[in-house]
C-alpha cells in the first residue's frame, strides 16, 4: 500500500515537473517571439529641450520591445551615455552644441532688445543688422558642428560597418540638424522625423504648400490675418530665412553629400524625402494651413496628468491658501537674466499675495521676497497640473506652451529668441496669454500690470481651459499615434505611397511657370503667325491687283 502511494506521489510530482517545464518553455518561446518581432531603431537626436521630448518617444518605443541605439558626442550636453531605454553610440568630437555655445547668443539678443527700448536711430538699426549677421554666423557655426559630427561618422569605416550590420529598421532624427538625414541616406534606411524645425526653418515650409498671404513666417510676429503691409513684411522675413538657408546652412550639408555620395545627391532632396514627419504641433495651437499625407500631428505628446509633487513643493504650494501659486521658467537655454532685470521681476513677485516658484540659476536677486522659492529645477508638468497654480510666466518654448494648454493655465510670456514670440502669439490671439518683450518687461510697471491683468481677468483662464478641452478631445493619444506610425514605417519598410515627389521638380515646374508660358505662348504664337499670314496674303493680293490694272 505504501509502495502504491509512493508511485502515485511520484507520478504527480513528475506531472507537475513536466507542466512547469512546459510553461517555462512556453514563456521562453513567447519572450523570444516578442524580442524577435521588436524593431531596431537608430536615433540621431538634437540637444537641449529637443532631447527632452525625443527621450519620451524612445522610452515608449522601448516599452514596446524595440531596441534603440542613440548617437551622441563624447561631450554631450543632455544625452547620457548609459540608459535602461537605449544603447549609446558615442562619437568623439572637439566641439558640440551646448550651453557654452548658446549663452553668448542669448546675452547678445537680450542686450540688443533692451537697447531698442531707449531709442531708435541709425546706429541702433545698424546694431540690429549686425546682430542679425552674428545670428547668421552662429547658426552657420552650429550646423558646421553637425557637419563635423556626421563627417566623423562617415569617415569611421569600422563604425559604418557596425551600423550597417546592425540591420536597423529606420532612422529617427530631429531634422533641426541635418546629421541624421545624411546618415539615413548613407545607410539606405527609411527616415522618420520628430520635427518642428528643419535646417531651413519651420518644418511645413520644406514639404507643404505655404502661401505667404496667410502663413506667417517665424520671427515675423504675424498671424494668419494680414494686412497688405504685413504681407510685405512676411515676404521680407521669408527672404531672410531663404538667404540664411541658401548661403549659410545648405552649402555645408551639400558639401558633405558631394564628398561622400557625389554631386548628383542633393541635400535638399534628402531633407524633403523623409518617409514620415511626426509634427510636434496640432491645430489647437497652430494656425490652419495646408499639409501633406505623411505629416502626422503629435503636438503635446509629452503632456500627461500631473503626478504628486515632492513633499517640500507640495507643502510650499499648500501654504499659498486661497491666493494660489505662480510658476516661472524661461526654459532650458536661458539660465540667467541681467541683474537689474532679475531684481525688477523679483520685486514684482515680492508684492504679490500669491506664492511664486521660479526656476532660475543666475545670481540670487537682491529684491527676492519671502513668498518666492527659487529652484534650479522643477517638475513643470506636475506643477501646471496642480489645482493651485494660477499663472505660468514662460519664455514660449513649444514644450512649455503645450503643457500650459494641456493643463489650462494662462500665460504671461517673456520670449527671448527664435520661435518663442510666435508660439506665445498663437496663445495671445486666442485670448489665453499676454506677451511682454524683454525691452519693456522692467519699464513702466509693465510686468506687474501684465501679471495682474491675467490673474484678475477670468477670460484668460476660460480661454485657456477651452483650448485644453479641445486638445484633450482626441480619438487617440498623440504618443500612441507616434508609436503606431513609427511601427507602420517599420512594417512596410517606408511610406513611399504617402510621400509626394514634388520636391524633385524644379521651381518653374512646381509653380507651373513653364506650362503657363506654353499655354499663353502657343496661342500668341499661332495668333502672330495668323496675323503675319493675313498681312502677307493681303500684300500679295494688292500686288496682283496693281499688276492687273
Amino acid at each position: 500500500m505504501q509502495k502504491k502511494r509512493y508511485v502515485v506521489k511520484s507520478l504527480k510530482m513528475a506531472r507537475r515537473k513536466n507542466a512547469a517545464t512546459f510553461f517555462l518553455l512556453l514563456s521562453v518561446v513567447f519572450l523570444s517571439w516578442g524580442v524577435g518581432h521588436g524593431g531596431r531603431i537608430l536615433v540621431v537626436p538634437f540637444e537641449g529641450s529637443h532631447w527632452v521630448n525625443m527621450e519620451i518617444i524612445l522610452k515608449a518605443l522601448h516599452s514596446q520591445g524595440h531596441a534603440i541605439d542613440v548617437v551622441r558626442t563624447n561631450i554631450s550636453w543632455y544625452i547620457k551615455d548609459d540608459s535602461p531605454h537605449y544603447k549609446a553610440i558615442t562619437v568623439p568630437v572637439l566641439r558640440t552644441f551646448n550651453q557654452d555655445f548658446i549663452n553668448p547668443i542669448i546675452q547678445k539678443v537680450i542686450t540688443i532688445e533692451r537697447a531698442f527700448s531707449f531709442s531708435f536711430s541709425i546706429s541702433c538699426l545698424m546694431t540690429f543688422v549686425s546682430l542679425q549677421l552674428e545670428m547668421f554666423e552662429s547658426m552657420s557655426d552650429m550646423h558646421g558642428i553637425m557637419c563635423e559630427l556626421v563627417t566623423t561618422m562617415l569617415e569611421d569605416e569600422e563604425l559604418m560597418i557596425t551600423l550597417k550590420t546592425n540591420n536597423y529598421d529606420l532612422v529617427l532624427t530631429d531634422p533641426a540638424m541635418g546629421a541624421g538625414i545624411i546618415l539615413a541616406h548613407a545607410l539606405k534606411l527609411p527616415l522618420v522625423y520628430n520635427v518642428r524645425w528643419v535646417t531651413s526653418g519651420e518644418g511645413h515650409l520644406a514639404i507643404a504648400p505655404s502661401p505667404l498671404s496667410y502663413i506667417p513666417i517665424t520671427g515675423s510676429g504675424l498671424t494668419d490675418k494680414m494686412s497688405f503691409m504685413q504681407r510685405v513684411k512676411n515676404v521680407i522675413f521669408y527672404a531672410i530665412w531663404e538667404t540664411q538657408d541658401r548661403f549659410f546652412i545648405r552649402p555645408q550639408y551639400q558639401a558633405v553629400c558631394e564628398r561622400f555620395f557625389g554631386s548628383e545627391v542633393r541635400y535638399r532632396h534628402l531633407l524633403q524625402g523623409a518617409d514620415l514627419w511626426l509634427m510636434r504641433v496640432d491645430f489647437v495651437f497652430e494656425f490652419p494651413r495646408p499639409t501633406m499625407p505623411n505629416v502626422v500631428y503629435i503636438g503635446g505628446f509629452h503632456c500627461k496628468p500631473a503626478k504628486p509633487l515632492p513633499e517640500h513643493l507640495e507643502e510650499f504650494v499648500q501654504s499659498s491658501g486661497e491666493h494660489g501659486v505662480i510658476i516661472m521658467s524661461l526654459g532650458t537655454f536661458v539660465s540667467e537674466l541681467p541683474d537689474d532685470m532679475a531684481d525688477e521681476i523679483a520685486a514684482t513677485f515680492a508684492k504679490l499675495p500669491q506664492k511664486v516658484i521660479w526656476r532660475y540659476k543666475g545670481k540670487r536677486p537682491a529684491t527676492l521676497g519671502n513668498n518666492t522659492l527659487v529652484v534650479d529645477w522643477m517638475p513643470q508638468n506636475d506643477l501646471l497640473g496642480h489645482p493651485k497654480i494660477k499663472l505660468f510666466v514662460a519664455h514660449g518654448g513649444t514644450n512649455g506652451v503645450q503643457e500650459a494648454i494641456y493643463h489650462g493655465v494662462p500665460v504671461v510670456g517673456l520670449p527671448v529668441f527664435f520661435d518663442q514670440y510666435d508660439n506665445l502669439l498663437r496663445l495671445q490671439e486666442r485670448g489665453s496669454a499676454k506677451i511682454l518683450t524683454l525691452a519693456t518687461v522692467d519699464k513702466d510697471d509693465n510686468f506687474p500690470k501684465a501679471i495682474q491683468e491675467v490673474l484678475n481677468d477670468p477670460s484668460y483662464r476660460m480661454n485657456m481651459q477651452r483650448l485644453s478641452r479641445l486638445y484633450r478631445d482626441q480619438l487617440m493619444n498623440p504618443l500612441d499615434t507616434a508609436l503606431f506610425w513609427i511601427e507602420f514605417i517599420m512594417r512596410h519598410k517606408g511610406a513611399a505611397h504617402l510621400r509626394t515627389e514634388s520636391y524633385r521638380l524644379p521651381w518653374y515646374s512646381y509653380y507651373s511657370v513653364d506650362t503657363v508660358l506654353f499655354l499663353t505662348g502657343a496661342p500668341l504664337f499661332l495668333l502672330l503667325n495668323t496675323v503675319i499670314f493675313i498681312r502677307l496674303l493681303c500684300k500679295a493680293m494688292s500686288k496682283r491687283k496693281v499688276k492687273h490694272e
